[in-house]
């Protein structure tokens, strides 16, 4: 129903993540139950005594919306530009610590580098605060 009109849900997801505090309660909770709850058209519809007709012009709405605000503010894409830019720059950083240590050696020291740029850094990048 709603993928057929050129948006996948992992692109609709995407979009929901940066833009949902822009949409109305009743937007951002329908498409929260679709998304998030991986409710059906149907489901929602019963729970929120609507129509399907009403849930699904409410997620075609709301993906119209989304995609409106990202074609003006390109948050999604500058998003996906710097993840592409820090892959690009971890690949680059790994092939020169490898021919560094082909080289010259220093195998621990490069393999602490291979650690540092490898590492999962998510759970320290959601402890620091936005605002600093």
């Amino acid at each position: 129903m709603l993928y057929s009109m050129g948006m996948d849900k992992f692109s609709f997801i995407a979009l929901w993540d940066i833009y949902r505090g822009l949409l109305t309660d009743t937007r951002r909770e329908i498409t929260d139950m679709y998304l998030n709850l991986d409710l059906t058209v149907s489901e929602i519809a019963s729970e929120k005594g609507i129509s399907r007709q009403a849930v699904s012009d409410c997620l075609k709405g709301c993906k119209e919306q989304l995609e409106g605000y990202e074609n003006k503010l390109h948050i999604c894409g500058k998003l996906r530009k710097r993840k592409r830019e820090e892959s690009l720059r971890i690949a680059e950083a790994g092939k020169w610590a490898e021919n560094f240590k082909s080289a010259y050696g220093y195998d621990e020291d490069i393999r602490k580098l291979e650690d540092i740029l490898t590492a999962d850094y998510s759970a320290d990048a959601e402890d620091i605060s936005d605002e600093d």
